[in-house]
């Protein structure tokens, strides 16, 4: 750890509220592991490593606010399938074959794509949750996980709970959460538990809800209330949780959620939504206006395809204006924000990443802006937006260290990491032992 200088970059500023724009000639100033200064370029630099930034654009490292990292190794195994027997035929059938190792090897895959394109910090939720974080402190990027537990049997939940305590206190890049999988999967007396442990020991928890308005329907039909309702009633809202996806939010759940904002978020994965023809996506207009921040995600591999945040930051403009029948909505500005400062909400960052500002964690990402698909270059926040792709990433720095370099990794070879996932995926994928983890039916 030491003194860096990223050196005469252009910086894109993130407010709070209003424009987001780009200040050109920037020095961006690090101190160990904290960003302490960015200033007009062009003073002397004495003691320090120097990151050129010249012709690129730095960015906050980005934040992939809801993942299944190792699901990268069913990457393309569970195709044209609606929601139930993309669950009941292909994903709880393939994770009757996970192992430590192929969690890790899976694992280890995805940190090195998700840094190649620029994202520095990944909230994940999934099985064998020790495993993905060795692979992230080996990568040198920054995860919040959360092991991932059903109802179905009671040591799962009690393993699960244990490996949480033991990763918050792993490394300083690695931070835990509490993962039942979801409403439908955990029973509402493993929820309240869930919410006790939460509160007691300050931690957060991170679980699927309402994805479909299918499933807040099937919530109300059998249980007479809304998987939000579910959430509250638990004390799950109260402790403080990330909902993945939330498309079957409904209006009255709306004023629920206000009542939690300040320890609630919702992570969007709008590409998912599309792919499995789930009919709606996240209401964020309505979350916004009640105060819920909500951030950018990619969800799995398995379904969509690649953890390349940048898209997901696209569909999430997209779709919104399609939501609200609306093309002044989700403008470039606020859709910048959501991926930065909502995203980091979502991750339990607020105030410590998102946004490049003295104080804040130098997780740092340079774009080329200069290949064909961004040129020409009217407005960058609408190339960043619309037309970036992962490919673009140059240079990736996470806690003030440089783990991208001229676009390839300085903490893995690539190649071994693409040679582990070759040969062992195979045995993932394999449906021949039967059964399955769970069944869908919420």
């Amino acid at each position: 750890m030491g003194r860096l200088v990223v050196r005469d970059v252009a910086v894109l500023v993130v407010p709070e509220v209003g424009e987001c724009r780009v200040e050109e000639g920037r020095d961006v100033w690090v101190e160990d592991d904290l960003i302490v200064a960015i200033v007009p370029t062009g003073g002397e630099v004495v003691g320090a490593e120097v990151v050129d930034g010249g012709g690129l654009l730095a960015v906050a490292g980005l934040i992939n606010s809801h993942t299944h990292s190792p699901m990268v190794m069913m990457r393309g195994a569970a195709e044209d399938l609606a929601i139930e027997d993309w669950f009941n035929r292909r994903v709880w059938p393939m994770e009757v074959n996970l192992t430590p190792e192929r969690v890790r090897v899976g694992a280890r895959l995805a940190c090195a794509e998700m840094l190649l394109g620029g994202v520095t910090t990944f909230v994940d939720h999934y099985f064998h949750a020790d495993q993905i974080a060795a692979a992230a402190v080996e990568a040198g990027i920054r995860a919040d996980l959360a092991p991932t537990y059903f109802s179905s049997t009671k040591q799962d939940m009690d393993a699960a709970l244990d490996v949480t305590r033991e990763l918050r206190e792993l490394h300083p890049r690695i931070t835990a959460s509490l993962g039942p999988h979801a409403t439908y999967t955990v029973n509402d007396d493993d929820l309240r538990r869930t919410a006790e442990v939460a509160r007691a020991e300050g931690l957060r928890i991170h679980l699927h809800a309402a994805e479909t308005d299918e499933q807040t329907q099937a919530s109300i039909d059998k249980h007479g209330v809304t998987p939000i309702q579910v959430l509250e009633r638990t004390d799950v809202l109260d402790a403080g949780a990330l909902i993945a996806h939330g498309c079957g939010i409904r209006e009255p759940d709306l004023a629920i959620l206000e009542r939690y904002a300040d320890r609630t978020a919702v992570a969007s994965c709008p590409k998912v939504y599309l792919k499995l023809a789930m009919g709606e996506v996240t209401p964020i207009k309505g979350l916004l206006a009640a105060g819920v921040p909500v951030g950018v995600g990619t969800d799995g591999a398995a379904v969509h395809n690649t953890l390349d945040v940048w898209e997901a930051i696209r569909m999430v403009a997209l779709t919104q204006k399609q939501r609200e029948h609306d093309a002044e909505w989700m403008t470039l500005s606020d859709t910048l924000r959501l991926a930065t400062r909502g995203s980091a909400a979502a991750a339990g960052l607020e105030g410590k990443a998102g946004v490049l500002e003295p104080g804040y964690q130098a997780d740092i990402t340079l774009v080329d802006l200069r290949a064909p698909h961004n040129q020409p270059l009217h407005d960058p926040r609408a190339a960043l937006v619309y037309s970036v792709r992962a490919a673009d990433v140059v240079t990736v720095l996470v806690a003030g260290q440089v783990v991208v370099r001229a676009r390839e990794l300085t903490t893995m070879d690539l190649q071994e990491v693409l040679a582990d996932a070759k040969a062992l995926a195979h045995t993932l994928v394999d449906l021949s032992a039967g059964g399955a983890i769970q069944h869908y039916n919420p």
